[in-house]
């Protein structure tokens, strides 16, 4: 499979901090200020404790992974332009709270050469190594014109 920009296996990995100005412009940028996210007098009654992360901000995370693998491939913009054409499978397992530190791994598992579209595996861990959120993502290549 030569012939293609990616390959199966192929890894990046990113390690991110969640602080607490993460969230907040999270918020801000999606609109999204459910108390979850942005109220630590009501998290702290909660169950979970303390304020969590958005699903969403795990979402634009491994986005920052996608396009990590795309910028180490030598002329991978060339003649086509990688696209996302979305996530599957998304499940968030487990909180992230502010201050974890998360690692992200997006892993390279198939490759359709005959439809230019890479598919891939994503997991997030936090620190204790506890498995947060998983998701699929497909990656397109779309020929230049």
């Amino acid at each position: 499979m030569s012939d293609f920009y990616l390959q199966p296996g192929d890894t990046v990995s990113q390690e991110r901090t969640v602080m607490s100005e993460v969230i907040r412009a999270f918020a801000d940028l999606s609109g999204d200020h459910s108390p979850n996210h942005v109220d630590e007098a009501a998290m702290n009654a909660s169950a979970y404790g303390r304020v969590i992360a958005h699903g969403a901000l795990m979402i634009a995370f491994m986005s920052s992974c996608s396009t990590e693998i795309v910028e180490r491939v030598s002329g991978a913009r060339e003649h086509e332009t990688p696209v996302s054409l979305g996530y599957d499978r998304v499940r968030f397992l487990g909180p992230v709270f502010t201050g974890d530190t998360i690692t992200i791994t997006y892993t390279v598992r198939e490759v359709d050469v005959a439809r230019r579209r890479a598919v891939s595996e994503i997991q997030i861990v936090n620190q204790a190594l506890e498995l947060v959120c998983v998701a699929q993502h497909i990656l397109k290549w779309v020929t230049t014109t």
